[in-house]
């Protein structure tokens, strides 16, 4: 007998619209982006504005809370700032459920709404956190990214992502909500330490091995000047990484990761794995140089990448500042199997479906594999052992 069903189907699209501008001194008087940005945003005749920000940041530009105050002050007609509040930044923010439940509440005391804005001022971690509140909060109050990393400003803070990380598994809970805008101030960057501004460089470095040999090159001419802090180099490389990031996002048809598809995550799979078995002490930078020169020698191994090629790649990533190698890379389980290993299954769960890691064949070119072998994989573990005189400890 068939089945009776009384069936409705429409087919809706949403529109978004991504924006991300660079400047500089954002919080000067005299440059109307985040007011004007606000006020196209919200349409109110007075919106209310709660600001996160990363306390490290505050420390580290100690005139930048006075600034942000006088900014408030000179737009209080069409904004209202309620509050600004700051959080610990790095991945500990991600790691503890009470930053985020804290969170909640202050939003919550502010009587924030769907029309109100909540502007996240900081670093990569930071940035996830609160753009997860928001997303969550009322099913979604307005936000706004200001990332003050070079990590942030040249990949995570230009994407469409929050999360927070939970049972030792990073990003295990998110959201795919894109903001109503990023601003990025060049400016901020002149606080990092070397340790951190370098964090960005290899996000560059893995947009350009899987879309661009031209950038790449660029970034091989330029690595002294941005080691160094050349202030237009930092520029053009982040830029250029934002662009590149944005694009792939916004034109590759697969914004929210529908598929298996993953190109921008290029040596995450292990990065992912090695920032969790550090305790989160690993920088992800660092965990993504160590990933990258990982599934690079895999590459070349399996018959795809040439070794002069390799070796670009591997010298790249060591001028800039990145080991190749990290002890966690070698930590072995009861059974005597690596433990980097089970990121794989740990990726493909997190992405669902197939496992679907990305390689290159060539610098600017990437193409995919749906399972890597253990024993090769094993051994370019060891390469990047015995390449690494001096591994992070």
């Amino acid at each position: 007998m068939p089945i009776n069903a009384y069936s409705i189907v429409e087919e809706f699209k949403v529109s978004y619209k991504h924006q991300v501008v660079f400047t500089e001194n954002i919080f000067d008087v005299r440059n109307p982006l985040l007011a004007t940005t606000i006020q196209e945003l919200c349409r109110n005749e007075r919106t209310k504005i709660f600001i996160v920000i990363d306390a490290p940041l505050l420390e580290a530009i100690p005139i930048l809370q006075s600034q942000i105050d006088e900014y408030f002050t000179h737009h209080e007609a069409s904004l209202q700032m309620t509050a600004c509040w700051s959080l610990p930044g790095g991945e500990q923010l991600k790691n503890h459920a009470e930053y985020l439940q804290n969170l909640y509440t202050e939003i919550d005391k502010h009587d924030l709404c769907r029309h109100s804005c909540i502007l996240a001022i900081g670093g990569g971690a930071l940035l996830d956190v609160v753009g997860y509140a928001a997303a969550t909060s009322h099913r979604g109050i307005r936000h706004i990214r200001l990332p003050t990393t070079s990590l942030s400003q040249g990949d995570g803070g230009c994407g469409v992502k929050n999360s927070v990380n939970f049972a030792t598994k990073k990003n295990f809970l998110g959201t795919f909500t894109p903001p109503h805008a990023v601003l990025n101030d060049l400016n901020f960057l002149n606080a990092l330490p070397q340790a951190q501004l370098i964090d960005g460089y290899i996000e560059a470095v893995k947009v350009a091995l899987i879309k661009d040999a031209d950038f790449f090159r660029t970034i091989e001419r330029q690595a002294d000047a941005l080691v160094a802090r050349d202030p237009k180099a930092i520029a053009q490389v982040i830029q250029t990484s934002a662009r590149h990031h944005i694009l792939h996002i916004t034109r590759n048809g697969d914004p929210f990761e529908l598929t298996t598809s993953r190109p921008l995550d290029f040596g995450h799979w292990a990065a992912h794995k090695l920032e969790a078995i550090s305790d989160f002490t690993l920088s992800h930078g660092q965990a993504v140089a160590i990933g990258i020169a990982l599934d690079s020698i895999y590459s070349q191994r399996t018959g795809f990448l040439h070794e002069n090629q390799l070796e670009r790649i591997l010298n790249l990533i060591e001028a800039l500042g990145f080991k190749c190698f990290h002890t966690t890379l070698s930590q072995r389980i009861k059974n005597g199997d690596h433990l980097i290993v089970k990121g794989l299954e740990e990726f493909r769960q997190h992405l669902g479906g197939q496992l679907t890691i990305p390689l290159v064949r060539d610098i600017g070119a990437q193409f995919e594999v749906h399972e890597m072998d253990i024993g090769i994989l094993e051994d370019c573990i060891d390469q990047l052992k015995q390449r690494t005189f001096n591994p992070v400890e």
